[in-house]
């Protein structure tokens, strides 16, 4: 007969059920938030529900935010011209890190994966085509991930904005910065050699 403290196990079993968690980083996490003050626990148990009950999407580019507009969106000095669409909000934070875009965003909330059962329908696109109305929008940047699903989600939505004559752009893709050329696959080295630069 196995040794289980039952309100311990249901801890370890909800930490299983985050991506990229195992039984045994569940069970690590589990026993820190055992060894907490109730104080600590108190807070850390807020935190999740305030998270959740706070957090919602953007009313016009869909990022999170606990107003109706994210912080992005509310700041006069972002350039509305120039849209980076993205699949996820984890993909904007990656991008303001870089301090070098000054653009606006639109978070798709995924990528078009039929197998998955992931249509246009179910994802952000609607709006995004609705902001084009303002004929503020010069360029759309499409960052979604180098992944087939990625690939079609951007094929799919600059096809959508061709006829209105808005710019459509792709980020460029190659070798990353302390790579090995011999270890990259044939359609990374071949995405590198066509955004090649002049230096």
């Amino acid at each position: 007969m196995g040794y289980e403290v039952a309100s311990l196990a249901r801890l370890i079993e909800q930490f299983e059920r985050m991506p990229s968690i195992g039984h045994k980083t569940a069970q690590r996490l589990a026993f820190h938030v055992l060894n907490m003050s109730d104080d600590q626990a108190q807070s850390f148990a807020k935190a999740i529900l305030d998270a959740h009950e706070k957090i919602h999407r953007c009313s016009v580019c869909c990022n999170l935010s606990e107003e109706e507009l994210c912080p992005i969106c509310s700041r006069a000095d972002r350039d509305v011209s120039v849209i980076c669409v993205v699949e996820d909000p984890r993909d904007v934070i990656a991008i303001e890190r870089t301090h070098e875009f000054n653009g606006t965003y639109h978070v798709l909330g995924g990528v078009i994966s039929p197998l998955n059962g992931i249509g246009p329908e179910q994802l952000s696109i609607k709006e995004l085509i609705a902001r084009m109305g303002s004929g503020e929008v010069k360029e759309v940047i499409m960052a979604t991930n180098p992944t087939v699903e990625g690939e079609a989600t951007a094929m799919y939505i600059s096809r959508l904005l061709k006829p209105m004559g808005i710019e459509t752009s792709r980020l460029a893709y190659g070798v990353p910065v302390g790579a090995d050329l011999e270890y990259a696959d044939e359609v990374t080295l071949l995405r590198a050699l066509e955004g090649r630069q002049k230096i």
